[in-house]
Formats: C-alpha cells, sequence, structure tokens
C-alpha cells in the first residue's frame, strides 16, 4: 500500500501542473480556430513538430539520464553536484555547436520566423532538462508549479499578441518560448541549480556512463517523433498545410489522453525505478497496469461519446473535417498508455536499447501505411497509422517485456475493450443526437462498472482524510 500510496501522491501533485497547462491550452481552441486560417495553424503546428525532433537530438536525451541518475544519488550532495555539473557542461557545449550550425545552415535555407524558432528551441531545451532534474530531485510540487506558470504564461502571452497585437503565427511562437522561458527560469532559482554548477567537477567517465544509458533513447526519441508527428510533414507534403491545420485540431483532442498518460508515467517512472527489484514487483506492476489501462480505455470511449456535444462549441466550423478523424486518433492515443507503462519497465532495468528497437519499428510502419495510402484517402491513411503503429508497438513489448517482468492482463479486458470501442465508434459516425445520448450513456454506465473499485477506493481514501 505505501507503494501506492506514494505513486497516488506523485500523480496527484503532478496531476494539477500539467494538467492546468494541458487545459488551458486546450481552451485556447476556440482564440486559435477563430483568428487563425488553417494553413496558419498548421504552419505552427509544423514548426513545434520539427522543434520537438531536434530536442532530443541536441540533448542526446541527457535529460533522461540526469533524471535516473539522480534518482541513485538523492542521498549525496556530493554527487548529486557533481551530476548536475556534468549536466550543464554538456547543455553547454551541446546548445553552442547547434546555435552556430543552425545560423550557417538558415543562411542558406529560407525558414519562417528564424530568429524566435532558435531561441523557441534553445528555452524548450532548458526547460526539458530542467524539469527532470527536479523530478530527480523528488521535487514534485516545484515541477507541478513550473508547469502551471508555463500554463499561465502561454495564455496571458496568446490572448495579448494574437487579440491585441495580430501577431497571429508569430504570436503564438513568441508565446510558447517566453512559456518555456519562465519555466525554466523559476526551475534554476527555485532549485538553487547556480550552487550547484562547479565546472571542476567534469567527469568524463561519469559523462560515459550517462550517455550510455541515454544514446539509445535518441532513436527511441527520433522513432517517437516519426509515429506522433511525422503525419504532419507527410500532409503537409503532399495535401499541404490546409490539411496539415485540420489534423492538427483533431489531434487536440486525443492529446488529452496523451498529456494525461504523461502525468502518470512521470510518477510511475519513478516508482517503477525504486520497485523494480521489489520482490512482489509482479504482482505490483500488474495491477497497476490493469488499473490504469481501465481507467485510460474508459477515457477513451468517454471522449469519443462526448465529441458530437463538445467539438461544436470549441471548434469553429471552418475546421469541421477534424471531427471525422479523432476516434483513430483516440484509439491510437489509448495504446500508447500501454506502450509508454511498459517503456517504464524497460528504463527502470536500464534496458534503453529494446525501447529504441521496438519504436523504430512503430515509426516505419507508421510511415510505410502514410506514404502508401495518404493519396487514397487523405487523412484518415494519418489517422489509422498512428493506431496501427501504436498496436503493434504495444503487443510487441507485451510479449518481450515477459522476459523481465510477468505483467498479467486481468480477465476479459481485451474483449470488453474491444466490444466498447466498437459500439461507440459506430455511434460516433451516426450524426444522431438520439443515438450520441444513447452513446453517452452507455459508455458512463460501462466506465463506472469497470473501474468501480478504483472508484470506491479513492472515495474511502479522500473521505478518511478529511475526516482527519
Amino acid at each position: 500500500m505505501n507503494k501506492k500510496k506514494q505513486l497516488a501522491k506523485n500523480t496527484i501533485i503532478i496531476f494539477f501542473g500539467k494538467v492546468c497547462t494541458q487545459l488551458i491550452s486546450f481552451f485556447l481552441l476556440p482564440l486559435y480556430t477563430a483568428y487563425l486560417v488553417t494553413s496558419e495553424y498548421g504552419l505552427v503546428d509544423l514548426i513545434q513538430t520539427y522543434v520537438t525532433l531536434l530536442v532530443p537530438i541536441i540533448t542526446l536525451e541527457l535529460e533522461m539520464s540526469i533524471f535516473r541518475y539522480l534518482i541513485d544519488s538523492r542521498s549525496s550532495e556530493k554527487e548529486t553536484k557533481k551530476l548536475i555539473s556534468n549536466n550543464f557542461y554538456v547543455l553547454l557545449i551541446s546548445l553552442s555547436i547547434f546555435s552556430i550550425l543552425y545560423v550557417i545552415v538558415t543562411c542558406f535555407v529560407t525558414i519562417p520566423f528564424r530568429w524566435l524558432i532558435l531561441v523557441d528551441i534553445i528555452v524548450c531545451v532548458l526547460s526539458g532538462n530542467f524539469l527532470q532534474v527536479a523530478r530527480g530531485f523528488g521535487k514534485t510540487v516545484d515541477f507541478s508549479i513550473s508547469c502551471i506558470l508555463t500554463g499561465l504564461t502561454t495564455v496571458v502571452s496568446n490572448i495579448f499578441l494574437i487579440c491585441f497585437m495580430g501577431m497571429q503565427a508569430e504570436g503564438m511562437i513568441i508565446s510558447m518560448a517566453l512559456a518555456n522561458f519562465i519555466c525554466s527560469l523559476y526551475l534554476f532559482i527555485r532549485l538553487k541549480l547556480n550552487s550547484k554548477i562547479d565546472f571542476k567537477l567534469v567527469d568524463h567517465k561519469l559523462l560515459k556512463d550517462m550517455f550510455k544509458y541515454s544514446i539509445p533513447l535518441i532513436p527511441n526519441g527520433i522513432s517517437w517523433w516519426v509515429v506522433n508527428v511525422s503525419d504532419r510533414s507527410i500532409i503537409a507534403w503532399i495535401l499541404g498545410s490546409g490539411a496539415n491545420g485540420l489534423y492538427a485540431i483533431s489531434n487536440k483532442f486525443p492529446t488529452i489522453i496523451s498529456s494525461l498518460t504523461g502525468v502518470f508515467n512521470l510518477s510511475w517512472s519513478e516508482s517503477a525505478a525504486l520497485h523494480i527489484n521489489s520482490k512482489d514487483r509482479d504482482e505490483f506492476f500488474s495491477d497497476i497496469f490493469n488499473t490504469i489501462m481501465k481507467l485510460f480505455i474508459a477515457l477513451g470511449v468517454g471522449m469519443i461519446a462526448c465529441m458530437p456535444f463538445v467539438f461544436p462549441i470549441l471548434i469553429n466550423s471552418k475546421y469541421n473535417d477534424a471531427y471525422n478523424y479523432i476516434p483513430y486518433l483516440v484509439l491510437g492515443s489509448v495504446f500508447n498508455v500501454a506502450i509508454c507503462l511498459y517503456s517504464q519497465v524497460y528504463l527502470a532495468k536500464k534496458l534503453s536499447k529494446q525501447v529504441a528497437s521496438t519504436a523504430i519499428m512503430g515509426a516505419i510502419i507508421n510511415v510505410l501505411i502514410n506514404i502508401i495510402f495518404i493519396k487514397r484517402i487523405g487523412l484518415y491513411a494519418a489517422a489509422i497509422s498512428t493506431a496501427i503503429s501504436y498496436f503493434v508497438m504495444m503487443l510487441y513489448r507485451h510479449i518481450d517485456l515477459k522476459k523481465y517482468v510477468n505483467i498479467k492482463l486481468e480477465s476479459g479486458l481485451v474483449i470488453k475493450s474491444v466490444l466498447i470501442f466498437t459500439f461507440a465508434t459506430i455511434l460516433y459516425y451516426q450524426h444522431n443526437i438520439y443515438l450520441d445520448i444513447l452513446n453517452l450513456l452507455v459508455v458512463c454506465i460501462y466506465a463506472y462498472i469497470t473501474n468501480r473499485e478504483f472508484l470506491k477506493s479513492s472515495y474511502k481514501t479522500v473521505l478518511d482524510k478529511l475526516k482527519r
């Protein structure tokens, strides 16, 4: 129970920070779709897509290494200072090299908003790294606060720059950069990182060990980029930035599931690393896996059932076609939940190469399906390819991971999940208000029945806390 309580506590703290940021971004959709045409929104989404590609390459995924090593060194101030110093040493070198190369390349290649994009990349690298340092220290509250600051900065700057300054696409990029800068500044000051940097402590043997862990994650990061967002590049190349804008909007809804997965994954990665060698490991991991999957399956079908009511309210009519692709992307995001749970078990055992190889496989499948079918079925190809590639990755990892940890699925979970997804999706496309209400009702009943033990347990825990 102590393991579960600690996991729940960390998840709740991180939840308030990350979900606040995601919800703020989500509720900015009416602003974006009202003030930006599909091609402008598609361009900004494409820029952010390439930023997410470049960050793991620039950092050599060092942020994942620093997080993992800090967990093992929490009790030693000397080791912590040594790790932080080596971390900053690499960051300074990698950012300097990248900036020089970027300036040289952009002298010959025309890139819109070139300087804004460079600033955005730099602050993204810093904020991503500092967030992992905060997690490595166990400072989940500071992690959460920094995420909230990021969200609030995004809202204020977007409203001001887009609505009042009329900057549109440029305003969105400035807002992203400013939000990441505020996040980085807060964490740098709050974690007192300046007092932990001493370049005399740079240890090339330590760096070699850290890179041995992180470098196999680079192809994994790139592969995730391919699976997640290469769709945008292929869409923009073949169908144009307007189609990319539509696809980006349809992806915004499943992104809620991905963000919530990320929230849990942040605390799960720590628990997995701490308890990977426990005697009751298999039982604990299986329990967590089944509980989380039931919750996210209910959330996924719930999102499909709610879309007929929510979509017209949040999205401008010029983006109406985005409605068609949401169920496939939601299905893919639910598969992704399982993938992420399995990933952290691999990483807890420091098997980063296995994570990379399975991600590469998924990336190849995603690209092939896209290229073969996108001219024939348009944006459906991108949505379906994402779902299929995630499914293959999930299945492979489930089978492969049994060599290290035996995670057992709850009886009947797969069959019930297939049936409810099929039911919800069929009714989704009927465009009938009575069937939409029926869909929502059935899904709510399903969600309660499959998660009632978890809900009762959570209710009892909250009640006990209030009584105290």
